[in-house]
């Protein structure tokens, strides 16, 4: 086994190394900013509203709510990325690593928006009659030919097996583990939990995640960010210079590794990128998989409204926890028994010891990271059993979701580093048939957008409104029927026939 974890270690530095995945991932964000016209920053504040006010677009086809699909989507980005992710970064890369870690959520927002879009513009009707899309979707549908099947067939394996691993066995082993140091409660019977409660929720499908996220995952986000927020109010006299380190020691690169010894800007940059889209999954396509269920009058509308999800992931919850652990110092803490600097997964702990009263700081990061992986392993859940479907069919999907929350119990019971580099080389090659899909797609995506919000610059259009302006538009008659530009693989016709006579 640690053969094997060095093996994925040494593959997934490669490909998260500064010379493939991270300025592809830049570079994407970046163009497809500049194709939008910076739609994420015009367009935020009317994309929260609809999101996070109005919830809902009456009369539009889906199998939830918009704001259910959003919440679907924080539940499986919002996780130990959000607490030891940034941890890790700012450890390794010194606090300057915050920096790109904003720097990969801005651009990132445009990323988020396209691969949504694309979702819900591509998405088809299951054999049980739910809507089913993603990358494993669009990427054959919206690219002809062999490439855009590779590029499916790609992708849709990448995300079934990194599903079990950073959706799965990794999540559930931090809650153990955190539980265990925290509480004392056996590994063994916080897996028998976790799985007992994760069969509940999965075995009725996105309908039944959607309910449990939509009230969960508010609740998870405020509970952590308000008490951060409460230790930012206590120390906001260590803002300013906190703020000062991020932005200078983003481009002159010093970490908190041996003693400050110092470490090139690539450092910074590249743990700053590899834990931001660790924590957002912007750029991945894992979120468009949740839009393709949403209730939606026109698919701009649930990208816009997916975008604000990295919004609230990056720029909020990564930052209230980066910002406390420079700002109490923890990032650079030596612990005085040991002599050394404090492990990552404990940084985050510590900080919040040190801005909290008494000695209980630890268990308000204990109590977030277990809210925080559970609701992940709902959402990577239902990425994991679409892609199945795309490979399988829809038979598959049950089986998959009993073997998922038993498999849940296997993270919280056993050592993983090999699947944490697993976990890690399976979300690059994620990202990699993704990316390319979105700058191949970019001029659809950008022609469509503005086309849109040139008719409904503030979301607020009704469906009777939508379909005047979008009449004899090319490829809209398609979407309504479901079954989108060349019809869908899962069709209830088709599925029905492949169950009778498989090929």
């Amino acid at each position: 086994m640690d053969d094997l974890a060095t093996l994925f270690g040494d593959i997934s530095s490669v490909i998260w190394g500064p010379f493939m995945l991270i300025p592809l991932l830049l570079g994407t964000g970046l163009y497809l900013t500049f194709r939008l016209g910076g739609l994420q920053f015009l367009k935020l504040g009317a994309a929260l509203r609809l999101g996070l006010l109005k919830r809902k677009d009456p009369g539009s086809e889906g199998d939830i709510s918009q704001f259910q699909a959003l919440t679907t989507a924080l539940a499986a980005t919002v996780g130990t990325g959000n607490i030891v992710g940034v941890a890790t970064a700012i450890g390794i890369g010194g606090p300057g690593a915050l920096f790109w870690m904003w720097v990969t959520g801005l651009v990132g927002m445009a990323a988020k928006y396209s691969e949504a879009y694309l979702g819900v513009r591509y998405r088809g009707t299951d054999a049980a009659g739910e809507k089913s899309g993603g990358p494993q979707y669009y990427l054959e549908r919206g690219i002809k030919g062999p490439l855009g099947k590779f590029l499916a067939l790609f992708f849709a394996i990448a995300a079934t097996l990194a599903c079990f691993g950073i959706g799965n066995m990794t999540q559930g082993n931090s809650i153990a583990a955190n539980l265990d140091n925290s509480f004392s409660v056996p590994t063994w019977t916080t897996g028998l939990v976790l799985t007992i409660l994760s069969m509940i929720v999965l075995v009725g499908g996105i309908k039944s995640i959607g309910k449990v996220t939509a009230g969960f995952v508010p609740v998870m986000i405020v509970f952590y960010v308000v008490a951060a927020i409460y230790i930012l109010i206590a120390n906001v006299g260590q803002i300013p210079a906190a703020l000062g380190q991020i932005f200078t020691q983003a481009f002159t690169g010093t970490s908190a590794i041996g003693g400050f010894a110092g470490s090139a800007i690539i450092i910074a940059v590249q743990f700053g990128v590899a834990r931001g889209i660790f924590s957002n999954e912007s750029g991945m396509g894992s979120a468009a998989i949740a839009a393709a269920a949403a209730q939606t009058t026109h698919p701009v509308r649930q990208g816009l409204v997916s975008m604000t999800q990295t919004f609230i992931d990056t720029i909020i919850v990564v930052s209230c926890t980066g910002l406390v652990i420079i700002t109490t110092g923890a990032w650079n803490y030596i612990d005085p028994e040991t002599g050394e600097q404090i492990k990552a997964s404990l940084m985050t702990g510590y900080a919040f010891t040190f801005g909290l009263p008494g000695q209980w700081g630890h268990w308000i990061v204990t109590i977030g990271l277990v809210m925080f992986a559970f609701s992940t392993i709902l959402g990577w859940c239902y990425y994991g059993e679409r892609n199945i479907e795309r490979l399988i069919g829809r038979r598959a999907v049950m089986p998959f979701r009993v073997v998922f929350s038993l498999v849940v119990y296997v993270g919280c019971t056993t050592e993983l580093t090999a699947v944490w580099n697993f976990s890690d080389m399976m979300n690059g090659l994620m990202a990699l048939p993704n990316l390319v899909g979105l700058l191949i797609l970019s001029g659809m995506i950008a022609r469509e957008t503005k086309w849109y919000l040139k008719h409904d610059p503030q979301l607020e259009a009704t469906k009777e409104d939508i379909e005047a302006f979008m009449k004899d538009r090319p490829g809209w008659d398609d979407w309504k029927a479901g079954d989108v530009l060349g019809s869908s693989h899962m069709g209830r016709k088709a599925e029905r026939a492949r169950e009778v006579d498989p090929v």
